[in-house]
C-alpha cells in the first residue's frame, strides 16, 4: 500500500529547525564549519570525552544533569556533567594505573549501568579504544571478539564473568585485567577479577587528557559478515564531528531537551546516540537499564518529560501491537520528535506514530562502518513513509549499477539515473566518522573501496525527488531487532553440538523482530529428528551465542543446497522459507534434486 506524502508546516514544530528544509539551508556547511562548534584540545588535538563531558564541566553547564540513570528496580541516579568529569577521569587514571597504554582496546560486557557509561567515556580520555560488546552475547561472540582485539582489561559483572568468561581465560592470553563493577571495594572477588569500585576509590579525580589528534583510535565496534569472523570497524576521535553534526541535524537537538536513545552501547547506535551525541550538546540523557515493557516506556517518556526519543523499529512494531489506546492514556506533551534506526521502518509504523503519539516517525539510515547518521528523514522536511529520507549535509550518496558478482572493481561504477532503478547504495568517503579500517583485515577493508565510493551492500533506489529507498542487504547478513548477525557465526555455533553434522542458518521475515534467525540442519549419523531434538539444539544455541543470536526456529533436512564450490546457497532456503517459487539462477547448484526434497521437508 503507497502513503501519501506527509508535508511539514511551521506549527508542527515547537522550536525552530536546525535544519530547514530548503534548499538554502545546506548551502555554505562543510565539515570544517562543523568542526568550528566543538573546542578541539588546547593543543589543537580532538578528543570525545572532552567535547562529551570536560568542556561542558568547565562551564554553566557543569550542575546541569548529563545523564538521568533509571535502574530496573526503581532505582534513579543522576550524574551531572562535573561528576562526570570526575567519575571518567578516575577510570582514567584506572587504566593508567593498570599500565595500559594508548590505542590498547578497554572491553565492556555489561548493561545499560552508569560504569559502562563513565568507562567508555574514561577510556577514551586515556586515549585507548573503547569497544562495548552486546550483554546479551553468549561465551563463543565473546571470546571471539576478546581474540581479535587482543584485550587486556575487560569491564564486566560478577554473572556474566562466571557464566561467559572464566571458563575462555585459558583461550585469552591477552586478558589480563578483569573488573567487577558490581563488587563493593572491600568485598571479595572471584580469582582473576578485581573489583572496580576499589580501584575507583583510590584514584585521582584529577586528569589531563591525553594528546589525541583527530585520527587517533577511539571506537572498536565488531559487525557480523556472512563467512569468517566478526569484523572490527575502527573508529577515530573524528567521529565526535559527525556525531555532534547529525545530533544537530538529524535529531534536531537544543540546548533544553530532554534526550532519550532506547539503544544498548553494545549496539553502535547506543555508543554514538546513547552516549556521545547527547553529550555534546550539553543535554540530559535518559538511560534506562530494564528491557522493553510498553508501560513502562510510556511511563518514562511522560515522566522525565522526554522532548527527544530515538528508538527502533522493532519496539514501534512492538507499541503498535499492543494498540493506541494505551499511548493515548499517557501525556506525552513533552515529546517533539521522534526518530527510528536499526531496520526499514515499514510505512505503517510512520503513520502510526501520527495516531498513537501525534508525531510521524522519522527514519534514517546508517551503518557500523558510517559510524554516524548519514541518510535521514529531519523534521522540518516532507516525509515519505517508507523512505529513510534524503542525505544529510556534507554526505555524498548514489546508486550503482551491480552485476551479478556486486560492483566491478577493474572499472569505474556506473551510477543509477533513472528514478526508482535497483542499484547498490554507495558513499563518497571524507566524512569524519567513517571507519578507518577492520581490525587486523586490511584487505578487507580495501574491498570496501571502489572507484572512488564506499561501497554499503545495501541495495536502495532513489526517487526522482532524491529520497532513498531500501531494498534490502546485498549479502546474507540477518537484522534482528536492530542486531547484525552473521550466518557463519550461528552455524559454527551449532555444529559444536555431536547431533549436527551441517547447517545454514537465514533471516526468516518477522513482523515485530525484522527478521528471526532460522536454521536448517543436517543430523549426524544416529540421531532420528524430533521435537525433543529441536528443542535442544535451540537451547545449546542459546547457551553458545546468546538468546539474541541464536535461532529461534529450526527446520531438520536431509541435505542442504551447495554450489559445485560447496558454499550454501542462502538465498534459496530464504525463498523457500517464505513460500515463494524458486526462481534465481540454479545453474550453479550441485545437486538440483534437493530442491524438491527441501520443498517437501519444509
Amino acid at each position: 500500500m503507497a502513503y501519501a506524502t506527509i508535508h511539514k508546516q511551521p506549527q508542527d514544530w515547537r522550536v525552530s529547525p536546525n535544519l530547514g528544509a530548503g534548499p538554502d539551508a545546506r548551502a555554505g556547511f562543510t565539515w570544517d564549519v562543523a568542526r568550528s562548534w566543538l573546542d578541539g584540545l588546547p593543543d589543537g588535538g580532538l578528543n570525545i570525552a572532552h567535547e562529551a563531558v570536560d568542556r561542558h564541566a568547565a562551564g554553566p553547564l557543569a550542575d546541569h544533569v548529563a545523564i538521568r540513570w533509571l535502574g530496573k528496580g526503581g532505582e534513579r541516579e543522576d550524574l551531572t556533567y562535573a561528576d562526570l568529569r570526575r567519575r571518567t577521569n578516575r577510570f582514567a587514571r584506572v587504566l593508567e594505573g593498570l599500565g595500559l597504554r594508548r590505542g590498547e582496546v578497554v572491553f565492556a560486557l555489561a548493561g545499560r549501568v552508569p560504569d559502562l557509561y563513565v568507562a567508555a567515556l574514561g577510556t577514551v580520555k586515556a586515549g585507548c579504544v573503547f569497544c562495548p560488546l552486546f550483554s546479551a552475547f553468549g561465551p563463543e561472540p565473546v571470546r571471539q571478539r576478546l581474540a581479535i582485539g587482543e584485550g587486556r582489561v575487560l569491564l564486566t559483572t560478577r554473572t556474566a564473568y562466571a557464566r561467559k568468561v572464566a571458563a575462555l581465560r585459558p583461550s585469552l592470553p591477552h586478558l589480563e585485567h578483569v573488573l567487577l563493577i558490581d563488587v563493593g571495594p572491600d568485598d571479595a572477588t572471584p580469582e582473576g577479577t578485581v573489583s572496580l569500585a576499589a580501584l575507583m576509590a583510590s584514584a585521582s579525580d584529577e586528569y589531563t587528557i591525553a594528546p589525541t589528534d583527530p585520527e587517533t583510535p577511539a571506537l572498536l565496534h565488531f559487525t557480523s559478515g556472512t563467512t569468517g569472523t566478526p569484523k572490527g570497524a575502527v573508529h577515530v576521535h573524528d567521529a565526535v564531528v559527525m556525531h555532534h553534526a547529525t545530533g544537530r541535524f538529524a535529531l534536531d537537538l537544543h540546548p533544553d531537551d530532554v534526550f532519550w536513545c532506547t539503544a544498548d552501547p553494545g549496539w553502535v547506535t547506543g555508543t554514538s546516540y546513547g552516549i556521545i551525541t547527547p553529550l555534546t550538546h550539553g543535554v540530559t540523557s535518559i538511560v534506562d537499564e530494564a528491557d522493553f515493557d510498553a508501560e513502562r516506556w510510556y511511563r518514562i517518556l511522560r515522566d522525565e518529560h522526554v522532548t527527544v526519543w530515538y528508538t527502533a523499529p522493532t519496539a514501534v512494531r512492538r507499541l503498535m501491537r499492543l494498540g493506541d489506546e494505551l499511548a493515548r492514556e499517557v501525556d506525552l506533551s513533552a515529546l517533539r520528535f521522534v526518530a527510528s534506526v536499526g531496520e526499514p521502518l515499514n510505512p505503517e509504523a510512520v503513520i502510526w506514530g501520527v495516531t498513537a503519539l501525534g508525531l510521524p516517525i522519522h527514519d534514517n539510515w546508517w551503518q557500523t562502518e558510517t559510524g554516524g547518521i548519514m541518510i535521514a528523514n529531519t523534521i522540518a522536511a516532507d516525509i515519505k513513509p517508507g523512505s529513510m529520507g534524503r542525505p544529510l549535509p556534507g554526505v555524498e550518496a548514489a546508486v550503482v549499477r551491480r552485476g551479478p558478482q556486486g560492483v566491478p572493481r577493474d572499472r569505474p561504477v556506473e551510477l543509477v539515473t533513472q528514478p526508482g532503478a535497483e542499484g547498490e547504495l554507495v558513499l563518497r568517503p571524507g566524512w569524519p566518522s567513517m571507519f578507518r579500517g577492520y581490525l587486523h583485515d586490511d584487505e578487507r577493508y580495501r574491498r570496501c573501496f571502489v572507484d572512488g565510493w564506499y561501497l554499503t551492500g545495501d541495495l536502495a533506489t532513489q526517487d526522482a525527488d532524491g529520497f532513498f529507498w531500501f531494498l534490502g542487504r546485498a549479502d546474507d547478513v540477518i537484522k534482528s531487532s536492530g542486531h547484525l548477525i552473521g550466518p557463519f557465526e550461528v552455524e559454527s555455533a551449532l555444529l559444536e553440538h555431536p547431533a549436527v553434522a551441517e547447517a545454514g542458518v537465514i533471516g526468516k521475515p518477522d513482523p515485530l523482530a525484522g527478521e528471526i534467525v532460522k536454521a536448517f540442519v543436517v543430523l549426524a549419523r544416529g540421531f532420528t529428528p524430533d521435537a525433543t531434538l529441536e528443542r535442544e539444539l535451540i537451547g545449546f544455541g542459546r547457551s553458545r551465542l546468546g538468546a539474541a543470536v541464536a535461532p529461534r526456529e529450526l527446520t531438520f533436512v536431509e541435505d542442504l543446497p551447495h554450489t559445485r564450490s560447496g558454499k550454501i546457497m542462502r538465498r534459496l532456503l530464504r525463498s523457500m522459507a517464505k513460500g515463494e517459487e524458486v526462481t534465481q539462477d540454479t545453474s550453479t547448484l550441485e545437486n538440483p534434486a534437493i530442491l524438491d526434497q527441501l520443498k517437501q521437508g519444509i
